[in-house]
């Protein structure tokens, strides 16, 4: 919501937020004027306190409903990350890395293998020349 001041400059005003038990103080005293039955009881109230009826209906709405939490004293912004979630983030990541790691030690071993059977036939054809040559 914008202002104009009397040098037409425009003053937004910052976005307002009342703690839980005020809603719930205002609902009540907006149902007792009610009750009473005098007449602009509920509007002197919202003139009162600066709210609109737009406003008094949604928050009889998050009551209504039982929806306490609508009315409760919650932190504006992000909720935290879920624990859960990162940590299975990170695990993943770990079983990536050591299933990347298990693939290269995999290859090396083929590779011994392959070094080791070149190295016995090397021997064998090494032996074999020595027993043959006088």
């Amino acid at each position: 919501m914008t202002t104009t001041t009397d040098d037409n400059t425009e003053v937004r005003r910052a976005k307002r937020s009342w703690p839980g038990q005020y809603k719930l103080d205002i609902l009540t005293e907006i149902e007792e004027a009610k009750a009473s039955g005098v007449p602009g009881a509920v509007g002197a109230i919202c003139r009162r306190e600066g709210l609109y009826s737009s406003l008094i209906s949604e928050w009889r709405r998050q009551r209504d409903a039982g929806a306490l939490h609508g009315l409760t004293d919650a932190k504006p912004g992000r909720k935290a990350a879920d624990a859960t979630r990162a940590e299975l983030a990170r695990l993943r990541g770990r079983v990536e890395h050591l299933e990347g790691e298990l693939d290269t030690a995999n290859e090396l071993i083929v590779a011994q293998g392959k070094v080791s059977a070149l190295l016995q036939e090397m021997s064998r054809n090494s032996a074999e020349q020595n027993t043959t040559t006088p």
